[in-house]
């Protein structure tokens, strides 16, 4: 019979033996050093200089002093000495500096984390997964980075997404508190689109793409055309506020026809444009300006234009256009103004229009 055991190498107590009892504690320390193994370090390759009874470790590599020569044997500190425990494969170990769970393949000690997994029904990182979010993960930061060409990879990196149907939906859904604030992707059809709510419930267009034609379109941008529908009477020397009673078009209802001016329904940039034709039932020399003015006070730097001319002979018309800065509420109204002789800005031919464009 062999005196020790075939896979933990605890020695026997042999018939006849004297003073058994020192073989059967040695195979107990033996034990009490293995079974739930779980050790303090794995990386030093000499001793600590003050070990305490049942420490363990997993020596280095280039083992010295009274480690020599057992680099990534377990190391037991029992009785005042050092004691050697070699591995065997399929031991387990828990190194406690790492928090690192690691087993022996017959070779060295590898982690035990494997490197495929495949057909999970559930994953939770950092949190619990459950069927409406099979995979869920809390944490503050992922990283997502190509693998390198000196890697064997491509040095490229695509992050699909797929669903099964054009009418199906696809996408991001940005969220604030469980709410959602914004949604990115491709819902109910294959157009780009990019949504959002203040509550959740309605949302609103800020941007979409036509993906039969790339045609890029912004349905909730302010945007307006508006024209009188009746001639407008103006006396000589007065800047008179044109009457633009009826609009074309009028996104967000952000021209209001009632006050004949348009009122800016958030900070940014705009575009204006304007066009206003002379009217009069005889000839005359029509000299007619015309311009834009903000909060019903300031003139529009740029707006301002002036044409002089034979009526019934030559068609009198001004054009403007001007880009200005407003904060959301400014409001900017057209006023027209004759010299020499008063007149009419003409029914339908006198428009104003714009647009928020950055």
């Amino acid at each position: 019979m062999s005196d020790a055991t075939t896979h933990l190498l605890l020695p026997h107590i042999l018939a006849a033996q004297a003073q058994k009892h020192v073989t059967h504690n040695e195979a107990l320390r033996i034990l009490d050093g293995l079974v739930q193994l779980s050790v303090i370090d794995r990386d030093l390759a000499a001793p600590p200089a003050s070990p305490a009874d049942g420490d363990r470790y997993i020596v280095g590599s280039g083992a010295t002093g009274d480690w020599a020569s057992w680099d990534l044997n377990v190391a037991l500190w029992t009785d005042g000495a050092w004691l050697r425990l070699p591995p065997r494969t399929g031991w387990r170990a828990w190194v406690e500096d790492e928090g690192l769970l690691l087993v022996y393949d017959g070779s060295g000690w590898v982690g035990t984390t494997p490197a495929a997994l495949q057909n999970l029904a559930l994953l939770g990182l950092g949190t619990t997964a459950d069927a409406s979010n099979p995979f869920s993960a809390k944490l503050n930061a992922a990283l997502w980075t190509a693998k390198t060409l000196a890697e064997g990879g491509t040095g490229d990196l695509f992050y699909t997404m797929n669903k099964e149907a054009a009418g199906d939906d696809l996408g991001l859904t940005l969220q604030t508190g469980f709410v959602t604030k914004a949604l990115v992707g491709l819902f109910g059809s294959d157009s780009f689109r990019l949504a959002v709510s203040a509550d959740g419930s309605t949302f609103f267009d800020g941007l979409s793409v036509d993906n039969a034609n790339g045609i890029v379109d912004q349905p909730r941008l302010p945007r307006f055309k508006a024209y009188t529908n009746y001639d407008n009477y103006v006396g000589v020397g007065t800047w008179t506020k044109i009457g633009l009673n009826n609009t074309d078009y009028n996104d967000q209802g952000a021209f209001d026809a009632a006050n004949n001016h348009f009122v800016a329904p958030s900070d940014g940039t705009y575009l204006f444009g304007a066009t206003l034709l002379y009217k009069i039932n005889a000839s005359a020399t029509a000299r007619m300006r015309g311009r834009l003015v903000l909060n019903g006070t300031t003139e529009i730097r740029g707006s301002l234009g002036e044409i002089s001319a034979t009526h019934v002979s030559l068609a009198t018309a001004i054009w403007l256009q001007t880009m200005v800065p407003l904060t959301a509420g400014d409001t900017v109204e057209l006023q027209g103004y004759f010299r020499v002789a008063d007149g009419y800005f003409a029914a339908d031919h006198t428009s104003f229009w714009g647009a928020k464009i950055g």
